[in-house]
């Protein structure tokens, strides 16, 4: 009988169920795919070093399950709350009609058994077609061979997504039977003709509150987005807390100022239903401010770790192919008596050795590089203890340390022959410049100290390398780089012509070549060949494979974490909105039914209904967005050696795509579930 009462109450309540039951089933979905990655990248054909990676990336991302079923624990039980409170006038009517609170609290473990099932298979079923889909995504960004993929099902997945929605379910239960056995009759039975007390704040109050919280969040986001290599730990952190309390303020403002403002402009405010959606939105607002605050900073943290991992993704996929033209670099230090004096961990063979050229070194353990590359290039590094970042600067040194006052500048510039540059540069398939006999030069691709040094040449700063005085050739610095790399880490090389350098100086030998190979695994092979010889010499190299799988390990990780995340916070947030909205339409059937009464058409009341649920949606997502917009000016500024500026639009685009189908969807969903409670 309980039962058949329970399926009936399920049918009555879908509209009800629609926001719960999505939000589960996505939980579910998102749950089971980041739990699966392992058995997704078992049938993987990786080298050894990636797979490494992949096993470090799953080991994460069971950490990161952890706090994630915390995260959807919470949402489900506030949304449990939610359908408890829609139907307390039906708890009443059981009560008065003889049925004992244990009764009622079996028909509500039945339901929640009924829609647990139900959530748990549809999400599962979700989650392991799109796995398949997420398998490709994970074979693509690994390069991996899937010639003998199939279907995949992890039961492993399975058993941690079951396990983690029954312990959820198991609290929902107690949590529902303790709410019921505190139940009271007569709140019951009146519980739907309570309403919440409108209350005005003090406008000038209100005002004064939201120009100093304006300010204060302007001051912030001055600090962070043009200033934020200036920016301490300590300074960081009031900026943190700062921005926390002024978004709390500014929705409490707002909260008081939304209603008295439109009520001043009597055209807006008394045009079709505005002054009944203003109010509504006004006691919204003033009911939920600290909730929107979280949400708030829960889309702010969404935007920022979906744009970040997208931008940091396409950027070190980008230099991949842009900053390591070649396939091997082997760099030795030179010259090592020459400190010898300050440096004593350098043995005296070490010494002895550093005279020679890397193939000299390499000779030596009877290794030809020869006979490995088909094609190579040497270039000799020199610097000199007379001529350092502080003399490169010049008149500018006082500007440079009084914007970057932690900035080491006593270090050594690091010099090149053009002659020897443009011969890399061919080997690269980049520009290659010319010099005059009293010109120099600066390459670089490191954001910040592009910037810096551009201030320096524009000047036209004069430098003596050698005994020799220069002057700039250009008055900004050119875009390149020496060594291979997966970021741009190029901080300024100075070009100067032949003529100046003195041999004594060398300090570095760098040779860069291509394998005598055409396929990946006969690359691979060489490479570990020469790895075995680089380690019996202990000498250094840098690989195009080696830093293609750091690269993708590094960007696989920050996306899946950031989508896995992204997405949880994203689905709480938007859960939250929509939950409380749609508390707000079984609140206030009765104010509806008045309106239609009074001769209000189904159509003002429906375009009324979906201006409230936009607006009380776009409220916090929109002070989100600023925040996010100098969050990742900082952001970039930070790790601009992994996210460039030039990756931000697409990243930027992409994450605005899952916001739109994600809090969209919590959206439409809300309209119309609150639609059909107000049609009652």
């Amino acid at each position: 009988m309980l039962f058949k009462i329970a399926l009936k109450n399920m049918g009555k309540s879908i509209r009800d169920y629609a926001v719960y039951f999505f939000t589960i089933v996505i939980g579910v979905a998102i749950f089971y795919i980041f739990n699966s990655l392992e058995s997704q990248t078992v049938m993987m054909n990786v080298s050894k070093d990636t797979r490494e990676i992949i096993k470090m990336m799953i080991t994460i991302m069971s950490g990161l399950s952890v706090f994630v079923s915390f995260v959807l624990a919470f949402l489900i039980i506030y949304a449990n709350r939610f359908l408890m409170k829609r139907r307390n006038r039906e708890f009443g009517i059981y009560l008065t009609l003889g049925m004992g609170k244990q009764k009622v609290s079996t028909i509500l473990v039945l339901e929640t058994l009924v829609v647990g099932i139900g959530s748990l298979a549809a999400g599962l079923a979700i989650g392991v077609a799109a796995s398949q889909f997420m398998s490709a995504f994970v074979a693509n960004m690994f390069d991996a061979d899937m010639s003998k993929y199939r279907f995949i099902f992890s039961l492993s997945a399975c058993r941690k997504t079951i396990l983690c929605f029954v312990i959820i379910y198991a609290v929902v239960i107690i949590f529902n039977t303790v709410n019921v056995s505190r139940l009271k009759l007569i709140d019951l039975i009146y519980a739907g003709r309570k309403s919440e007390k409108l209350r005005m704040k003090n406008p000038w109050l209100c005002t004064l509150v939201f120009v100093a919280a304006a300010a204060v969040l302007a001051n912030c986001y001055y600090r962070v987005g043009f200033h934020a290599v200036d920016i301490s730990l300590k300074g960081m952190s009031w900026v943190i807390v700062a921005g926390m309390i002024c978004t709390f303020l500014i929705f409490w403002s707002v909260s008081g100022l939304l209603l008295r403002v439109v009520m001043s402009m009597k055209s807006l405010y008394y045009k079709g239903l505005n002054s009944f959606v203003l109010r509504q939105l006004s006691s919204k607002i003033n009911t939920t401010v600290f909730s929107m605050t979280i949400i708030c900073l829960m889309l702010f943290v969404t935007i920022c770790i979906l744009t970040s991992a997208f931008a940091i993704k396409n950027t070190m996929t980008s230099n991949l192919n842009k900053k390591a033209p070649v396939d091997i670099e082997f760099s030795a230090l030179m010259n090592l008596d020459r400190y010898a004096s300050t440096q004593d961990e350098y043995s005296k063979k070490e010494i002895a050795s550093s005279h020679r050229t890397v193939k000299q070194r390499y000779k030596d353990i009877k290794v030809d590089l020869d006979g490995y590359l088909k094609d190579s290039c040497e270039v000799y590094v020199y610097g000199s203890p007379d001529f350092t970042f502080e003399d490169f600067c010049g008149d500018k040194l006082g500007d440079v340390k009084k914007k970057y006052p932690q900035m080491i500048t006593d270090t050594g510039e690091d010099i090149i022959k053009i002659s020897d540059y443009n011969r890399l540069m061919k080997l690269y398939g980049r520009k290659q410049y010319t010099l005059a006999s009293d010109e120099y030069m600066v390459i670089a691709d490191f954001d910040n100290m592009m910037q810096l040094r551009d201030e320096v040449l524009s000047s036209g700063q004069t430098i003596e390398v050698f005994g020799s005085t220069l002057k700039p050739k250009y008055r900004k610095c050119q875009e390149g780089f020496l060594d291979i790399s997966a970021q741009s880490l190029n901080t300024g090389i100075i070009l100067v012509p032949d003529d100046v350098v003195q041999e004594k100086w060398i300090k570095q030998d760098c040779l860069f070549g291509n394998y005598k190979a055409v396929s990946k695994q006969e690359k691979q092979k060489l490479e570990k060949e020469i790895r075995s010889s680089s380690l019996k010499g202990k000498y250094i190299y840098a690989s195009k494979q080696e830093l293609a799988d750091a690269s993708l390990g590094l960007s696989a990780l920050v996306t899946f974490i950031g989508l896995y995340l992204g997405i949880v916070f994203l689905m709480a947030g938007a859960a939250i909105l929509a939950l409380k909205e749609l508390s707000e339409s079984a609140d206030n059937v009765e104010r509806y039914r008045m309106l239609r009464k009074l001769g209000v058409e189904n159509k003002m009341l429906n375009g009324a209904l979906f201006k409230q649920i936009v607006i009380f949606f776009l409220c916090p997502l929109l002070l989100a967005v600023i925040h996010s917009y100098f969050g990742m000016r900082f952001a970039v500024d930070v790790l601009s050696y992994l996210a460039q500026k030039d990756q931000l639009l697409s990243s930027t685009l992409l994450a605005a795509a899952i916001i739109v189908v994600i809090y969209g969807g919590y959206l439409v969903i809300t309209y119309f579930s609150s639609k059909s409670i107000i049609r009652e």
